[in-house]
């Protein structure tokens, strides 16, 4: 067992030396996977995009990377991190900067496929990193920071974004695709600095001394221990798993709720024109567009932190899903353009609290190059809505001249995944609460395993 303050030691110092470097990747890749939404208030019009031909496109990018995300999870966990994740850097910077190039929406839908295809496996393989590094109950605190970063994207990039897109000529090219050109320079960059800073394994990091590595391994190892009746399957049988496929729905309709903030945002403020009467700057749209996900935030590292002290997850997973459908479906018929970024913020926030402590649902009982399979499916599928949301968004927006409707389907979806979530609560083993003498980083509770546990 290892020694409490030691282990705290050692998992702090994990923390800060690949937690900031992680959520900047994860920024940049937020970022270069959204701004398309951001492109979309010039560049539909440019090229002749209908809201469900953009839809389509906005939501084509999922098809390549659904059927690349597990073949790319399995690899980096045979290859290694910090080899894979470079090569995903790399290649999706050099794909999205080609965005810049489209002309019509065959190259547009093209250019889209390949960026998924590029990117398939980036998230989910960091989740699967960091349970190489991290015991349960930090690894909780590790993935609402590395989350985090999904929020700060939008929050750096809309004031920055937007102006760029609204400007007519930028060195001789219109400012949309100036933007495209900019910001996939960040991901080439920093794939090359993935090589030197990223560490695959501990046993392989020569900034832990062997006392350090030799603790955390303990911490791992006693991890695994602790479940009981262990059963290891392979990653076919995992792939198979009801567990699985279930908590790849609830995935679903967490993914369903960030839809609309991701490619429909700058759009539906851009609507209040004609239903409030409102209209704004380029740079008011970037902040409006921004400010739910400031807001979003603190609550969501409070929410986090409460479901790490109290040992519950799956209520903490529902009730911002209810929360979020419920703000989702009255946002457009709010009275007044404060009244609904309020609600789409409410939204913003739900949608964040529930994704951090979502992945700790799976870590109950995967592992292996079966967890690699399975997190990855649980993403594959999970994201799938956000293939099949924007073209529903678009197309019911042409059809009916209003963004409600679309609004409520992904409502409708949030609250189905809420209820899924509790329905899962019996076969889901809870983690215990953390005791409040013992240091924040230095608890530990079962690994990732798939497990079958007897009733006695």
């Amino acid at each position: 067992m290892a020694d409490p303050p030691a282990l705290s030691s050692v998992t702090r110092k994990v923390i800060w030396r690949l937690l900031p470097f992680m959520m900047l990747l994860y920024l940049v890749n937020y970022v270069d996977r959204a701004n398309v939404g951001y492109a979309a208030t010039k560049m539909n019009s440019e090229l002749g995009l209908s809201a469900a031909a953009f839809g389509l496109g906005a939501g084509i990018f999922y098809l390549g990377y659904m059927l690349f995300e597990v073949p790319s999870n399995i690899l980096l966990h045979k290859v290694g991190a910090r080899i894979w994740i470079a090569r995903i850097l790399i290649t999706w910077g050099i794909v999205s900067g080609l965005t810049s190039l489209v002309q019509g929406p065959v190259s547009f839908y093209l250019v889209r496929i390949l960026l998924g295809v590029a990117e398939a496996g980036f998230y989910p393989g960091m989740i699967l990193y960091l349970t190489y590094w991290l015991p349960r109950r930090p690894r909780v605190f590790a993935t609402s920071l590395f989350v985090l970063a999904i929020p700060l994207s939008n929050v750096v990039a809309a004031p920055i974004s937007l102006p760029m897109v609204a400007q007519p000529h930028i060195f001789g090219i219109t400012g949309w695709r100036f933007m495209f050109l900019a910001e996939c320079i960040p991901a080439i960059v920093l794939g090359v600095v993935t090589l030197f800073w990223l560490t695959s394994r501990p046993e392989q990091a020569k900034w832990l001394s062997r006392p350090e590595k030799e603790v955390l391994s303990a911490a791992l190892d006693a991890e695994a221990a602790e479940t009981t009746h262990t059963v290891r399957h392979s990653v076919a049988s995992a792939l198979r798993s009801r567990r699985v496929l279930a908590l790849s729905s609830v995935y679903f309709g967490i993914n369903f709720g960030l839809v609309a903030l991701i490619f429909f945002l700058p759009q539906i403020l851009t609507s209040f024109k004609q239903q409030y009467g409102a209209s704004y700057s380029p740079v008011q749209l970037g902040l409006l567009t921004a400010l739910p996900y400031l807001v979003s935030i603190p609550v969501m590292l409070a929410w986090g932190w409460h479901s790490r002290r109290t040992g519950e997850a799956t209520w903490h997973v529902a009730l911002p899903m209810f929360v979020g459908g419920i703000s989702t479906s009255a946002a457009l018929y709010m009275s007044s353009p404060a009244l609904a970024i309020a609600a789409i913020s409410v939204t913003a926030t739900a949608v964040f609290c529930a994704i951090p402590v979502f992945w700790q649902l799976p870590s109950e009982f995967l592992t292996g190059t079966a967890a690699a399979a399975a997190i990855a499916l649980i993403n594959t599928i999970g994201v799938s809505s956000n293939f099949v949301g924007p073209y529903l968004m678009g197309w019911l927006r042409d059809s009916t001249g209003s963004f409600r409707p679309g609004m409520f389907v992904i409502a409708g979806f949030m609250v189905l995944g809420g209820i899924l979530a509790l329905a899962l609560r019996r076969t889901t083993r809870q983690p215990t609460p953390e005791p409040t003498e013992r240091p924040l980083l230095a608890t530990s509770a079962p690994g990732l395993e798939f497990t079958t546990e007897e009733t006695r």
